[in-house]
């Protein structure tokens, strides 16, 4: 079976998978609770004040433990009860199924960040903005948020097909995604740091930033680029090799 019916199958099955579980709703959460902040902020009547005070929580740690979440899940039930060998028993090449999973995970990521541009909108709309709406601002910075889980989310699926448990990505996910507080201060670091990409990539801070926020865009996007390569590679080639 080629590459691309695999692709489409899996992402047919994943998509039955999900619809028979409650997990596609965690893209509500992170939105919802950026609601509540941005109603409760005073942005002055500014969109990128009241974005910034909106992704703070969501870039910091909700979005990359959802990006542990999704990963964990689309692996899940193929842990459980021997369905890695029922699946690739399938004339399926890996490297698909592989693919397949990776862009659940982008589309779930996806749909958080598209809620997370509705909730900013409500919220101005709500704080009575009458500035008009930085569309390309808004978007571009929430897609730069998207690009930054890339890596994260290559590295969290690599992690979730070599441990059979759901529950141990998520404790790893969860210890590493709490550093972020520091390491966002760190120029040296926090660049490199897969967890903290999304929050500096969309944090709206325009010069006289601090740490990592100095670094430029155009290092990020080749260091966050390359990362999710690597990754990526990392991970096909493991899942291609492994004995199931």
């Amino acid at each position: 079976m080629s590459f691309a019916t695999t692709y489409f199958r899996i992402l047919s099955s994943e998509r039955l998978k999900m619809g028979k579980s409650p997990v596609w709703l965690l893209i509500l959460l992170s939105p919802l609770i950026a609601l509540l902040i941005g109603l409760l902020s005073t942005p002055s009547g500014q969109w990128n004040v009241l974005m910034g005070t909106m992704v703070f929580l969501h870039g910091l740690l909700l979005l990359p433990i959802l990006t542990g979440v999704f990963t964990s899940f689309v692996c899940r039930f193929e842990h459980a009860g021997g369905g890695w060998k029922q699946m690739l028993v399938l004339p399926l090449t890996r490297t698909g199924v592989y693919a397949g999973k990776l862009t659940i995970v982008i589309l779930l990521l996806a749909g958080t960040q598209l809620l997370l541009l509705g909730s900013i909108l409500l919220a101005g709309t709500i704080q009575g903005m009458t500035d008009p709406i930085p569309w390309g601002f808004l978007t571009g910075k929430l897609l730069l948020g998207l690009f930054a889980c890339l890596p994260l989310a290559a590295l969290q699926m690599f992690v979730s097909l070599v441990w059979s448990s759901f529950a141990a990505p998520l404790a790893l996910n969860f210890a590493l995604t709490v550093p972020n507080i520091l390491i966002v201060n760190s120029a040296t670091y926090g660049p490199y740091y897969p967890w903290a990409q999304p929050m500096i990539l969309m944090t709206p801070i325009e010069g006289g930033g601090f740490g990592a926020y100095n670094v430029p865009l155009g290092t990020m996007l080749a260091v966050v680029g390359g990362s999710a390569i690597l990754f990526i590679l990392i991970g096909v080639l493991y899942f291609r090799k492994k004995e199931i």
